[in-house]
């Protein structure tokens, strides 16, 4: 398990979080909010990916078809943004013990590398079949964010205030640029946003022409190749520069917690400066829409805005809280921190559960074949009926699943590195 994932990853083994005492947390360590929102976001991300019946979800629990946002369109964001602030930790940690520039680069490349292949491997599988691969998704996103921002984050001063000013100055480059990129630049073959089609236009806009380009290039030279959406992706090429303003918005977040984890004053700049971002997100999209398929800048700003409200007051609650923690924290905090402390398993482990369930497949009496994942649904809780309640049911369920393999990990205290 990478640090940039998991912070706990790098303690020493006596700083660790222990397993509970048939479930309690001995003690909050280092910066336990960090951990403790990874977790609610794995755990949250896998119960949106996951219902019962697609046709029956609870709207807060489905992305937004286009313009606009629900609660399910803060989960990824609020993973990169976390990715941004372990990686403060992580890369401090390093040269603590003496790595240098090259050396930290080195390590970014090769994570960055690691966590690429490991998508790749979960597209592969089950199948085996290299007809109809998908080269964007979650873990290449996460894998191209932590890539741009851990190099960066490696070469920019080490003093506080010019780095603060470096990655402020990326964030706004980045975003600035995106936004001017999707406003102005003509759309081949279509036009230019703003004048002949509306300024993010569903598979009319750069980033899925771009998309469709690199697409046609694969399927050419490489025989493969498809897109989530047929004509456009979600994790797109283009949208990608954006979303690293996801993961530098978290390092800041991350130098800030640096400074005091827990401290009244440093929380509630934290929550300040996330409230703003939340503001400035709203009022953007007046002129850029927010848009998560996009992952326009408005939508940058507003997600990171929540992460940082949310991190602020999760650090006011368990970091530097003394010894021992109430009980009613322990019991709260404690799956949190079991699915924080293993994340990129507990969603690797969904994905072959999940594609695993859909790819074996049974006949029934009347010759009809039903994956597993449909039978377990129908007869185990739609037995009378799908609605959103049995929908959401079974997706909970599933997260109890998912949760079992980081429980035994955790209670070993074993913290997988990619």
């Amino acid at each position: 398990m990478s640090t940039t994932l998991s912070s706990v990853a790098e303690r020493p083994q006596s700083q660790r979080a222990a397993p509970p005492a048939e479930s309690t947390v001995t003690a909050p360590q280092r910066v336990q909010s960090v951990d403790v929102l990874r977790g609610m976001t794995i755990a949250f991300m896998i119960l949106v990916n996951d219902p019962g019946d697609w046709g029956h979800v609870f709207g807060p629990l489905d992305h937004a078809e286009w313009n606009g946002w629900t609660l399910t369109d803060l989960v990824f964001p609020t993973f990169l943004f976390l990715i941004g602030v372990s990686l403060v930790f992580s890369l401090e940690s390093r040269r603590a013990k003496g790595n240098c520039r090259k050396t930290l680069s080195g390590h970014v490349l090769l994570r960055a590398a690691k966590i690429f292949m490991l998508g790749f491997v979960l597209v592969f599988f089950p199948r085996m079949q290299w007809h109809g691969m998908r080269f964007y998704g979650v873990l290449p996103r996460i894998a191209a964010c932590y890539l741009l921002a851990g190099l960066w984050m490696v070469w920019v001063p080490r003093d506080l205030k010019p780095r603060v000013i470096a990655v402020v100055s990326a964030v706004v480059v980045l975003l600035v640029g995106y936004w001017a990129v999707l406003r102005w630049v003509p759309v081949p073959g279509i036009g230019v946003p703003g004048r002949d089609m509306p300024v993010v236009a569903m598979n009319q806009n750069l980033n899925d022409w771009l998309d469709r380009a690199v697409l046609g290039w694969t399927r050419h030279w490489l025989h493969t190749g498809s897109l989530f959406h047929k004509t456009r992706d979600p994790e797109g090429m283009l949208s990608t520069l954006s979303a690293a303003a996801s993961t530098l918005l978290g390092a800041l977040a991350g130098m800030l917690l640096r400074r005091g984890a827990g401290v009244p004053r440093m929380l509630l700049r934290l929550a300040c400066a996330g409230a703003l971002c939340v503001l400035l997100g709203e009022v953007w999209s007046v002129w850029m829409p927010i848009n998560k398929n996009l992952w326009t800048p408005s939508y940058v700003l507003l997600s990171a805005g929540w992460a940082a409200v949310a991190l602020a007051a999760l650090s006011w609650m368990v970091d530097g809280r003394p010894l021992p923690w109430p009980r009613w924290l322990r019991a709260v905090c404690w799956p949190w921190l079991v699915y924080g402390s293993n994340a990129i398993v507990a969603y690797c482990v969904s994905a072959v559960i999940v594609k695993g369930m859909l790819y074996y497949r049974l006949t029934d009496a009347d010759g009809d074949t039903h994956s597993l994942w449909e039978l377990s649904y129908e007869h185990g809780f739609a037995r009378n009926g799908s609605t959103e309640w049995t929908s959401l049911a079974f997706a909970a369920a599933f997260v109890v699943v998912c949760f079992l393999p980081n429980w035994w990990l955790w209670r070993r205290k074993w913290f997988l590195k990619i």
